[in-house]
């Protein structure tokens, strides 16, 4: 994850000792949704960074009505973020109208919160549109003195949006994510791996990669992980990645010598 500049982690560690005490106040009066909206204008200035003034805005209309607020950076939307009363648990129903309005607006980012919780989605731009939760905290469970909670603030305040820090994480997550796996599991290289580490176990067993696939396809993963659509995108993006390291490796091969040095080659 980012290193978070000294100024923005202070700022962070601030934050969390100021509103975590207005957070459990304003749950314990039950306060509504109106009042939580004012909490998080509040929270976005002065934990997140935000001009509250020129950064976050409530007029972008959703089908008539309009969505809690909205952040903009250099007059473009970036971000929709939807608000729900301190009291209300929430569920990935309440972002519906949000993800549907920004797949319209072509924003990739949705925020869900009741000022305690806040979930990050993305958006999944397929037929129908989709969202991911990609993260998820519990602004009172937070510890000021957790290098690891200031962190996860950090991915969206002003600054890290400005870094791209959280599409990054995103991208390792997605990495990391089980249908990632499974459908790395299921690639050549991957399977010459496993058949050269068995043949070494068992050096007088004929083991050939179609057996170690079959194997893994009906014994070892589970069948969530290699159907619908996440299982499918994550088998295009390594397809993808392998066509583009071929590619640059016969580039590299083709170029003459001279291209190395930069000098021209007659």
């Amino acid at each position: 994850m980012a290193s978070v500049p000294k100024k923005v982690a202070e700022r962070l560690v601030a934050g969390i000792k100021r509103y975590q005490p207005v957070l459990a106040a304003a749950k314990a009066r039950d306060v509504g949704e109106a009042d939580t909206v004012t909490i998080i204008k509040d929270m976005l200035a002065d934990v997140f960074g935000y001009d509250k003034y020129s950064d976050v805005t409530s007029e972008h209309a959703i089908r008539g009505t309009y969505c809690d607020l909205a952040i903009k950076a250099e007059g473009q939307l970036q971000t929709l973020i939807e608000v729900k009363a301190i009291g209300l648990d929430l569920k990935d129903q309440h972002v519906k109208q949000a993800i549907d309005y920004a797949a319209n607006q072509g924003v990739d980012w949705v925020l869900l919160t009741n000022g305690i919780v806040w979930r990050v989605y993305h958006l999944i731009f397929a037929k129908p549109i989709d969202q991911e939760l990609v993260l998820e905290i519990d602004f009172c469970a937070l510890s000021s003195r957790s290098e690891n909670d200031v962190e996860l603030l950090f991915l969206w305040c002003k600054e890290g949006w400005q870094r791209s820090v959280l599409g990054e994480y995103h991208i390792q997550r997605q990495a990391l994510s089980r249908f990632f796996m499974g459908a790395m599991l299921q690639t050549q290289p991957v399977l010459d791996v496993i058949r050269r580490e068995l043949r070494r176990v068992s050096p007088d067993v004929r083991i050939d990669a179609d057996q170690i696939k079959e194997v893994l396809v009906n014994e070892v993963i589970k069948r969530e992980v290699m159907e619908g659509d996440k299982a499918d995108e994550a088998r295009k993006k390594i397809v993808r990645a392998s066509k583009n390291a071929l590619r640059s490796t016969a580039g590299k091969q083709a170029k003459p010598a001279g291209d190395a040095s930069g000098d021209e080659v007659p």
